[in-house]
């Protein structure tokens, strides 16, 4: 499944939401995931669990986390959650706050490389220092606007 198909169907994106710390920005996305029936709340706890046993790997670019575990964590279908914070947090042993979050639940590993590859398309620009632009989704203050923002991204991905 795609990554705008499943933000549609899961009703799983929050924009400027409000988060005291990383844990609670990680919840935001997962709790989207479970009241989809996506995921089990035990793949939120691998996130946490993980991030703490292994430090914030989760943090793909700066300003970007994509909270992730294995398949086998609980996941019942592949899926993905979006979430713009109102203010950045920090993960531990991170220099850069995050504010974008996307929690990508990969039903296998095939689905879940799939999936990176997919929202690194989606956020590829090669005008940017990081090759990440997060401004889009940062702007979006509705659904409809991040739903144009990726169709734009995968369009110029196309061509």
């Amino acid at each position: 499944m795609g990554l705008k198909q499943s933000l549609i169907d899961n009703d799983s994106i929050r924009l400027q939401a409000s988060a005291s710390d990383w844990r609670e920005a990680v919840k935001i996305g997962t709790d989207m995931l479970i009241a989809s029936g996506a995921i089990q709340p035990s793949y939120h706890d691998a996130i946490i669990s993980s991030v703490e046993e292994l430090g914030p790997y989760i943090v793909i670019a700066p300003q970007l986390a994509m909270p992730h575990a294995r398949p086998e964590n609980g996941v019942i279908r592949t899926a993905f959650a979006l979430v713009t914070l109102e203010t950045p947090v920090y993960f531990v042993g991170e220099d850069e706050p995050v504010d974008v979050l996307i929690t990508l639940a990969g039903s296998s590993s095939d689905e879940h490389m799939e999936g990176l590859m997919e929202v690194t398309q989606v956020l590829d620009d090669e005008e940017s220092e990081t090759g990440v632009d997060l401004d889009k989704l940062r702007r979006c203050r509705s659904k409809e606007d991040v739903l144009r923002v990726i169709d734009a991204a995968l369009a110029e991905a196309a061509a």
